[in-house]
This record gives structure tokens, C-alpha cells and sequence, in this order.
């Protein structure tokens, strides 16, 4: 007579099995659900931004350091990787990173964060340009952004723009998150609006001075605080500058009584300084942007600017 083999063992055996099935699947749901939103900037000031307005459950990283000039920077492999990984990618645009993004995106092999993809974001599009420039345009004038100037970031009004342009698009992407996106974005922009009535009270000085810069980077700055660029050091813009050419500037300093140039930190020429003692001023070595990496926030930065600016009352 064959002996029965009991069944309750195995229906237990498949129960659990079912339940460690179901816990599996929800599980993962569940860490999908919890994932962090991963956004790629080309530029630090950017990545400050953006992580503000994220907090804590966003992973920022900028592509660029503050002590690099973002026309120019080494299109490592390991920046592809973090392009590869980012659900997101935030741009200065205005063909500031035309040089060397581009190659980046192929590598990334990332559809999402190529041009017209979900995630790609021209935060360009977020701001009033300001020196577009007219007429026909050819690589014999220089570094010259057809779109308009890119250094828009400079301005704390443009900044706030941003912020609230980049909330709304990470909501998009991220609509569980949305309500602390936007709510994060507002509060940063009452901060920024907040700081910015006390920089303009120091900075009233500047108000008509003219001033000298080294590359084209102020034009949202001179809207901003009504000083008067009188000229650039770059004959033209990414072109160094000729002896022939630092004459004409100093002519220029000394007959309009212009004693400041500004430039970002990452501009090394010792040219200025010879130019500034020679006009009776000084150089104003600005920062490049947000020192994201050490965990400074672009307030700390403009801040920091502003104290440059300052110097030079």
C-alpha cells in the first residue's frame, strides 16, 4: 500500500515562498519610491541651488570646480560616469559649455539628460538675457555667446529666477517631492530677495563709477548695481590681451578716472596688477562661483563677493 506523503509541509512551504515573493516586490517599490533624485550641474552655483532646493534627499554634483573656468574644463571620464548616473542635468547654457559637454552626454549614454530629453535643463531659459549680441557673428570676434551673455548667475535677481524655474522642473520629475521642492525654492528666494536689499545698501558706491573687467562676466552685475563697465582687458572676449592692447585700457582707466578691474579668481595675469598700480587701483579677484565641494551655499558666495566689491569703495 503506497505510503502518503503529508501535504501541509509543502503548501507551508509554498505559502512562504509567496509572501517572501510579495514582501520582494513591494520592497523594491518601496526603495524606488524613497530614491534620491541624482542631478548633474555644469557649474557649482548651480549645484548650490539645486541642492537647496532638494535638501538632504537630492544627490547634487557639479561637473566644475569654482577655481575652474567653466568654458574651459577636462572632460573626464569620471564626469561621463556621474552623467551616466544623473536623472537630471542642469546647464548655464548660452553655449558656455559648448567646448566641452557635448562630448559628455555621448559618453554618458544617458537619454535622459541628452538635449530635449526629461531631464536635460537650460537654466538659461529662466532669466532675462542681457548682451545678445546683433548683427552677423564670426569666430574672429572672439568668445562671443550668440544667445546672450552666460555669466547671468552673477546676479542674485537672476539667481532667484533659477531657483524657482528648477523647482518646478524637478517637481516634474520628482512629483512626490514636488510640494517640498516649491516650498524650499520660495523660502531660498525670500533669503536671496532678503540679502541682496542689504548688498545694494553697502554696494550704493558703485552706483556710475565706471570700471574696467577682464573677460566679459559682468553685464548682469553692471545692470544690477549701476556701475559703468568701461572697457575689457580681452581685446576680445577669450583673446588675451596685447601690450598694444593694455596701453589703450590704461589710457582709457586714466582718462575716465576708472581705478578697478574686476576678474574671477580663476584668471591668472599678472598683467592686471601691473595695470592697476600703473591707473592708481586695484584688481578685484572675484570668486568663480559657489565653493560647492566644502559645502558653501550661494548665499556664503555672493556674500563673499560682495565683500570684494566692497573692498574697492
Amino acid at each position: 500500500m503506497p505510503v502518503k506523503t503529508p501535504r501541509a509541509p509543502a503548501r507551508r512551504l509554498a505559502l512562504n515562498v509567496l509572501l517572501l515573493f510579495i514582501f520582494a516586490f513591494f520592497g523594491l517599490r518601496g526603495q524606488a519610491a524613497w530614491a534620491k533624485l541624482r542631478v548633474a550641474t555644469t557649474v557649482p552655483d548651480l549645484a548650490a541651488l539645486v541642492q537647496e532646493i532638494g535638501g538632504p534627499d537630492t544627490q547634487v554634483v557639479s561637473l566644475s570646480l569654482a577655481t575652474q573656468d567653466p568654458h574651459w574644463v577636462d572632460a573626464r571620464p569620471n564626469l561621463a560616469l556621474e552623467l551616466s548616473k544623473a536623472d537630471m542635468l542642469v546647464v548655464v547654457g548660452l553655449q558656455l559649455e559648448i567646448g566641452w559637454l557635448p562630448n559628455l552626454q555621448v559618453g554618458s549614454r544617458n537619454g535622459k539628460i541628452q538635449v530635449g530629453g526629461p531631464g536635460y535643463v537650460d537654466a538659461s531659459q529662466f532669466v532675462t538675457l542681457l548682451g545678445v549680441p546683433t548683427g552677423t557673428i564670426d569666430r574672429s570676434m572672439g568668445d562671443v555667446h550668440p544667445g546672450g551673455n552666460p555669466h547671468y548667475l552673477y546676479d542674485p535677481r537672476s539667481a532667484a529666477k533659477v531657483a524657482l524655474g528648477l523647482a518646478e522642473r524637478m517637481a516634474a520629475l520628482d512629483p512626490a517631492q514636488a510640494s517640498t521642492y516649491r516650498a524650499n525654492a520660495s523660502a531660498l528666494v525670500g533669503r536671496i530677495d532678503a540679502a541682496r536689499a542689504g548688498w545694494e545698501a553697502r554696494l550704493l558706491g558703485l552706483k556710475g563709477r565706471p570700471l574696467v573687467d577682464y573677460h566679459r562676466s559682468w553685464t548682469y552685475v553692471e545692470d544690477w548695481l549701476g556701475f559703468r563697465i568701461l572697457t575689457d582687458v580681452e581685446p576680445r572676449p577669450g583673446v588675451p590681451p596685447s601690450p598694444k592692447h593694455v596701453l589703450e585700457v590704461l589710457t582709457q582707466m586714466k582718462a575716465s578716472q576708472a581705478r578697478l578691474i574686476l576678474v574671477e579668481e580663476f584668471y591668472q595675469n599678472a598683467t592686471l596688477d601691473q595695470l592697476a598700480a600703473q591707473a592708481g587701483g586695484k584688481v578685484l579677484r572675484m570668486p568663480g562661483g559657489t565653493r560647492f565641494q566644502d559645502g558653501e551655499r550661494y548665499l556664503d558666495r555672493m556674500e563673499r563677493a560682495v565683500q570684494v566689491l566692497e573692498s574697492g569703495l
